[in-house]
């Protein structure tokens, strides 16, 4: 992974793993409806403004219907399902789930052919999910049918962020991550927009809940989807979605600082072990350089 790659992938982290804190009082003030329809329309919007200001040349060649799939699952489908869910699992639950999606992610990728995952990988992301349970642990509520729903709603919108990224991977290869961003967003805006009549805004929201909104769009959203589909064209799907493993490493930080949430020694322990997997994943660990071990004199040549 290149450095301008690896920054890339650090602000993600970062802006996502920010971002629980913003979900819940966006979904608060907006209804999980109205969050995301609201964050879809605004960060398309924004998306196509900055475009026009700047004069960049936007190319939708790639017809509708691929950008109505990307919007459909790994937009409004992963969107609804955490906004839906956090509120009534809690961040910790929702964040083990939503560790699982580069497991699916690699698991779609390797069924479509897009990637081939090494055992390096493979080991990397049992890791990763591992650390996510040592890191986060499971929750002391009680099991009732809205846990359950909300923990299915969860899941699918894991599902479905797995399956877009390996879709627009696929079958956006030749689209720039602005035009997948934009697309994709006024997608999902449109296909939620029509749940508004049954599910409405609960309250008049106030100046900081728009604060809240406007942020989770502009910076959560718009930005780092671009960020987001542009490392999934240049280092792949589920290289890309290990980024989760370290957004919930983030979220944990924030709930400690932010919220008061405890953070013990078997949690740091935990992060050290999706840190490990990781760098698997991304192969940042350095690889035996068998040709020197072989060849000494033909590899000292080459690298002077």
């Amino acid at each position: 992974m290149k450095p301008a790659e690896f920054a890339a992938y650090m602000f993600l982290a970062v802006a996502w793993g920010l971002s629980f804190l913003l979900v819940l009082h966006a979904v608060a003030a907006f209804g999980w409806v109205g969050a995301v329809t609201l964050r879809c329309f605004i960060a398309s919007l924004t998306l196509l403004i900055i475009a026009r200001v700047a004069r960049r040349k936007l190319d939708f060649s790639a017809g509708w219907k691929a950008f109505a799939v990307v919007g459909a699952t790994t937009v409004a489908g992963q969107l609804v399902g955490l906004s839906y869910a956090t509120p009534i699992i809690g961040t910790a639950m929702a964040a083990i789930l939503v560790a699982s999606i580069p497991l699916f992610s690699m698991l779609i990728g390797q069924l479509w052919g897009l990637e081939r995952i090494s055992a390096q990988s493979l080991i990397g992301m049992i890791l990763g999910f591992s650390g996510i349970v040592i890191l986060v642990g499971f929750p002391a509520v009680p099991f009732t049918a809205a846990f359950a729903l909300g923990c299915s709603a969860c899941l699918l919108g894991c599902i479905c962020a797995a399956f877009g990224s390996n879709y627009a991977s696929r079958h956006l290869r030749g689209s720039g991550a602005w035009e997948i961003t934009i697309g994709s967003f006024l997608a999902g805006g449109l296909m939620t927009l029509p749940l508004l009549i049954v599910i409405p805004v609960p309250t008049t929201p106030g100046l900081s809940d728009f604060a809240y909104l406007f942020s989770l769009a502009i910076i959560m959203s718009a930005l780092t989807y671009i960020t987001y589909f542009r490392l999934v064209s240049l280092i792949g799907a589920t290289k890309t979605i290990s980024v989760e493993f370290v957004v919930t490493i983030i979220a944990v930080i924030v709930g400690a600082v932010a919220l008061d949430e405890p953070f013990s020694v078997i949690q740091a322990i935990g992060a050290l072990v999706i840190i490990a997997g990781c760098a698997l994943v991304l192969g940042l660990y350095p690889k035996r350089r068998t040709a020197q071990l072989l060849a000494p004199d033909i590899t000292c040549e080459r690298d002077f």
